[in-house]
């Protein structure tokens, strides 16, 4: 185990196993906090919701991390859109762009919905990904005008189609996220938010195949998430 992780683990006090299982259910599954309170309450360990939330927000910045390094490269065709998110009662902006396949490209929560916050999202998704060759975005002037201006800083600029029917990909890839964070009832806090976010994709991305495994193996989703920290 990488000893920044055993650093963490080591300060939460729990069995390895418990603490695991507790950070996968709630990133995979549509669960509220006291659902898995009560569900590891069942298992023999007396874990108050506030634990359990802890452990997430330590854990999950790990998980991601250690998930880029072994993420397949998606395709050079790309749907991007945003979804709202409520944080602290009011709506925030989950950006996001999966490939012509269905492969999830990037994702970032953004406090707003405009020019910047679009050049953002495209800024790091083309850091962690590299440039696309298509962008298809919907009728949103903000994100067309965020890809103009990515356009005349490059030397090969990305083509750029205005079609909300082709973006239907990416808005279907939305309600599997949504989905999830239905139980929670909105956030109370943006960073907290951008990280639960972020293990929530980490995991939806492992079930669509995008983390490279050894050759001739089959892990099942569980097993690759816990792969990457032990």
């Amino acid at each position: 185990m990488p000893a920044g992780i055993a650093k963490v683990l080591k300060r939460l006090h729990y069995p390895l196993d418990v603490i695991l299982l507790s950070v996968r259910w709630y990133v995979a599954y549509s669960l509220s906090l006291r659902n898995l309170e009560e569900m590891i309450s069942e298992r023999g360990f007396e874990v108050d919701h506030s634990t359990v939330h802890r452990w997430v927000i330590k854990l999950v910045p790990l998980f991601e991390k250690a998930f880029r390094k072994h993420k397949r490269p998606v395709g050079k065709s790309w749907r991007m859109d945003e979804t709202y998110i409520k944080v602290k009662g009011g709506w925030k902006y989950l950006y996001r762009a999966v490939d012509n396949e269905g492969q999830t490209a990037d994702f970032l929560l953004r406090a707003h919905r405009d020019e910047a916050a679009a050049r953002r999202y495209f800024e790091k998704a083309i850091d962690q990904n590299g440039a696309p060759e298509t962008v298809t975005v919907d009728k949103s002037g903000a994100n067309l005008a965020a890809l103009k201006a990515i356009n005349a800083e490059r030397e090969t600029p990305v083509e750029i189609r205005q079609n909300k029917y082709l973006n239907n990909i990416v808005e279907q890839d939305h309600r599997a996220i949504k989905r999830i964070i239905k139980p929670m009832m909105g956030f109370k806090d943006f960073r907290y938010a951008r990280i639960i976010l972020s293990g929530i994709e980490v995991m939806h991305m492992i079930r669509k195949g995008q983390m490279k495994t050894a050759k001739g193996i089959s892990p099942s989703a569980a097993e690759q998430f816990y792969s990457l920290v032990i």
